[in-house]
């Protein structure tokens, strides 16, 4: 429908208000999420397909979520987040500078193949802990986690969905990826480091004396742990490699499988009920994040895609540096406010129409299985690539990650606004863009191809 239509017009105030709702701490943002789902459903904006559409393109995210939630709850009876905690704080010395570039060190190569949320459920308790060991707030640190593990999804092909989306689509394999595409991301990361005392001064320069021998306490239940961690490594093992097994399991369906071994290890040895581990489900962030779906999938309806590509092909031509940093501002803007996984499914549709209406290659490309792209579209959807994935570091809303963060403060008893957030998700967003636009910038001096 076009944007002048008044279903659109309905849909943009709705998604508007939801926004402006969460953004200034109108309402709790779940239900500011569910009254804005709720007013477009009253309306009739969403037909049967819409809903399945919404349903199909959150499904797997939330499925992510849900295997990582349980997994991480399963972990607590034995004792080892208190036990690897402590190991943590020692290593930290006491240095808010050392707890700082020890969560780089430790959350960085992890999100390079784990999913950026279930990375942040499983080292939140450490980061936590440490934190209250040195006396400083938890808030900054649980924020940086969320922000590094967005970012170094972009270290690898399978590190974030969105990444993986776009790669996919245009048959870049994993090899590929590390070459042309990962050192991008590693500079993303390491601009953080410069960031820190900064973004974190207050706690970069603390100094704290830790208690005389301390030392981590011996794991509660062993053969629980072993299990437990047994199943942790077999979902790690299977993010990796899955797709490449005869039956192609995926990373949803991954996270499905361990979480239900991580409970049958608590049913089996009796630990606790499996009720009590799925009440600890954080249910709150799930149904904002399915709801957040619902409202991208009614702005995909005010043909707002169809009108950018457009005027990309008008206004630009066959300019693809002005397409390609377009691209990483406006979908940086986007995927701050939007889910960036059904922000990327549509947009990957409007760059490949681009590329058909300046005729650089064939109406076949707009199909799946299309790989025989010009090298000098590869920068464009590499800008892609980094304003999908950096740009969700710069709002409360912006990533999953974030939002799990900020259930896991509000848990621990110190809730995270969006004003909050924006402190520090904005000045690292903006030299992460930066710097991603310096390095898109060398891509299109390497293939030949600068406007």
């Amino acid at each position: 429908m076009p944007l002048s239509d008044p279903q659109s017009i309905l849909i943009l105030i709705v998604f508007a208000g939801v926004i402006l709702a969460i953004a200034f701490d109108l309402i709790d943002m779940v239900l500011a999420a569910l009254l804005g789902v709720c007013t477009l459903t009253a309306f009739g904006v969403f037909d049967h397909d819409d809903v399945m559409a919404a349903i199909g393109s959150g499904q797997e995210p939330l499925a992510l979520l849900f295997g990582g939630m349980v997994v991480a709850r399963t972990l607590e009876p034995t004792g080892i987040f208190e036990h690897v905690g402590t190991r943590f704080l020692i290593l930290t010395r006491g240095s808010g500078r050392r707890y700082l570039l020890g969560i780089v060190v430790l959350v960085a190569p992890i999100c390079a193949f784990l999913p950026n949320a279930t990375t942040v459920i499983l080292v939140a308790p450490i980061i936590i802990r440490t934190a209250i060991a040195l006396e400083v707030d938890f808030v900054g640190p649980m924020i940086l986690t969320a922000i590094i593990s967005n970012s170094a999804g972009l270290l690898t092909l399978v590190g974030d969905p969105a990444t993986f989306l776009v790669g996919s689509s245009i048959g870049l394999t994993f090899m590929q990826y590390l070459q042309r595409i990962s050192l991008g991301g590693l500079l993303s990361v390491l601009i953080i480091i410069v960031l820190l005392p900064r973004v974190l001064g207050d706690v970069w320069r603390v100094r704290r004396e830790l208690p005389a021998g301390l030392a981590p306490g011996p794991i509660q239940r062993p053969a629980m742990c072993a299990l437990s961690l047994s199943v942790l490594v077999l979902m790690l093992v299977l993010f990796v490699f899955g797709d490449m097994l005869p039956t192609k399991i995926g990373p949803p369906a991954v996270a499905i499988i361990a979480a239900t071994l991580a409970l049958l290890v608590i049913y089996a040895l009796k630990v606790e009920p499996v009720s009590n581990v799925l009440k600890d489900v954080d249910w709150k962030t799930l149904i904002f994040i399915g709801c957040m779906f619902f409202m991208v999938q009614a702005l995909t309806k005010t043909e707002l895609i169809e009108d950018m590509t457009k005027f990309a092909s008008t206004f630009f031509g066959d300019n693809l540096m002005g397409v390609g940093f377009s691209l990483l501002a406006a979908i940086a803007l986007l995927s701050s406010l939007l889910a960036n996984i059904p922000v990327v499914a549509a947009t990957i549709l409007m760059v490949k129409g681009y590329f058909v209406i300046i005729e650089m290659v064939p109406e076949e490309a707009l199909g799946a299985g299309f790989t025989d792209w010009p090298a000098s579209a590869l920068p464009v959807f590499i800008a892609m690539m980094f304003g999908a994935t950096l740009g969700g570091n710069a709002t409360l809303i912006g990533a999953s990650a974030n939002i799990v963060a900020a259930g896991i403060c509000a848990a621990h008893g110190k809730p995270l606004g969006f004003a909050k957030y924006l402190r520090y998700g904005v000045p690292i967003t903006a030299s992460q863009l930066a710097v991603s636009a310096l390095y898109v910038l060398a891509l299109f001096f390497l293939v030949g191809r600068i406007q």
